[in-house]
């Protein structure tokens, strides 16, 4: 708990579950908190700290570098379509592939995976339930 209070800043937390709670969630914001992940130390130890997930996670190998082929995509793209992606349409993709030295097949797992997401919050938010549900999307983890 102390490395990740350390890790993670509390004013930025606050205010990214405050876009989370109203669903404003970009990828911007879907970039910061990979980078908070990555601060914190390779994401296999981390898991195996937390109570009752540790013991069941032992052969879970989790392929760092997804999350910098991430990064890259998020960055290659423009602010507007950090903030509306679903604005990007071929061309765009086959240019943010190019940029980010990735796929479009990469782009669309991304941009499926950040729906998924949305859309996630969006029903925990009706519900009025804020816990993280067992049927995550699948990640790049």
């Amino acid at each position: 708990m102390e490395k990740m209070q350390a890790a993670i800043d509390e004013e930025k937390a606050q205010e990214m579950a405050k876009r989370v709670m109203n669903a404003e969630f970009t990828l911007d914001d879907l970039k910061e908190q990979l980078q908070m992940i990555r601060n914190l130390g390779p994401l296999e130890n981390i898991l195996k700290m937390i109570p009752g997930i540790g013991s069941k996670i032992k052969d879970l190998k989790v392929d760092e570098k997804q999350f910098i082929k991430i990064e890259a995509i998020i960055n290659s793209m423009t602010p507007e379509e950090r903030a509306n992606p679903h604005i990007i349409n071929g061309s765009r993709k086959r240019r943010i592939a190019r940029g980010s030295g990735t796929t479009v097949v990469d782009v669309n797992r991304l941009l499926k995976q950040y729906k998924e997401m949305k859309k996630m919050m969006k029903k925990m938010k009706k519900s009025g339930k804020m816990k993280l549900p067992f049927n995550m999307p699948n990640l790049p983890f």
